[in-house]
């Protein structure tokens, strides 16, 4: 079901903040990327993966949807949508920094925390053997009075939830996977995004301009003059983080230290 296709001193807010064991600029291990669309992570996180892509961090990202639903035109072929999107993803993910980046390929608009998605989820966890593992944040619904998070993030964020901890470190789940030569992975720390409940800032003064270019690579989702409104709400959004620990520019996310 998987694909795999090639491509190319965090500071923390607030009592519960935990960013894990770090190098100079970024994780020690590999970073694990999971979201539902080919453009939410760039969104979410873009500019912390490529700052730690370029401290030396091995970024991998995973689509879970194949995206085939993200246009109006009534007459869109689906089927082509999805395959300029997977190429979208891979520059996007080059863009970043990311080593690699896989697609999942359910159904857009279907996403469920299912069986056999979290088997997928556990199977790339036990492969790839992520440091740290970026996931939507599944609690968080309501963005002000204009936006909510739609079904298939928040399906998203309980599967890989659900994926890391227990299921990833504990051979009872999905066993046969044991059989195919992969070993249990317990992941060190959890870092959602978007969420409504922030724990920590990260610090990614010098890398919004190379999320606007990652993100920039989904022409498919960007009619109009739609870049304009990210670079805005973006810049604004990124200046306001980073504010609040002291930088020009900050990405937020709700951390969960597993080893806690």
């Amino acid at each position: 079901m998987a694909q795999s296709e090639g491509a190319a001193s965090a500071r923390s807010e607030g009592s519960g903040a935990a960013a894990g064991r770090e190098g100079p600029g970024g994780p020690i291990g590999p970073v694990l990327a999971v979201f539902t669309h080919p453009d939410d992570c760039e969104i979410a996180c873009g500019a912390t993966l490529a700052r730690w892509a370029a401290a030396g961090a091995e970024v991998v990202v995973v689509v879970v949807s194949d995206g085939e639903k993200g246009s109006q035109d009534p007459a869109e072929d689906r089927r082509a949508l999805v395959a300029t999107r997977h190429e979208e993803a891979r520059a996007a993910a080059a863009a970043m920094g990311a080593r690699e980046v896989r697609f999942l390929d359910v159904v857009d608009g279907e996403v469920e925390n299912t069986p056999a998605l979290r088997a997928e989820l556990v199977r790339t966890v036990r492969e790839v053997r992520p440091a740290r593992v970026l996931c939507p944040d599944p609690t968080a619904w309501f963005f002000g009075t204009g936006y909510y998070n739609h079904r298939d993030h928040r399906a998203t964020g309980e599967a890989v939830l659900d994926a890391v901890s227990p299921a990833a470190g504990n051979p009872h789940f999905f066993p046969e996977q044991l059989a195919d030569g992969l070993g249990v992975w317990k992941v060190r720390d959890v870092w959602l995004a978007p969420t409504l409940e922030p724990n920590h800032v990260e610090d990614v003064t010098g890398f919004v301009e190379t999320k606007l270019a990652a993100l920039a690579c989904h022409a498919s989702q960007l009619a109009s003059d739609q870049l304009g409104f990210f670079r805005e709400w973006i810049g604004r959004e990124a200046a306001e983080a980073g504010a609040r620990i002291g930088a020009e520019h900050g990405e937020s996310f709700r951390v969960l230290n597993l080893e806690d």
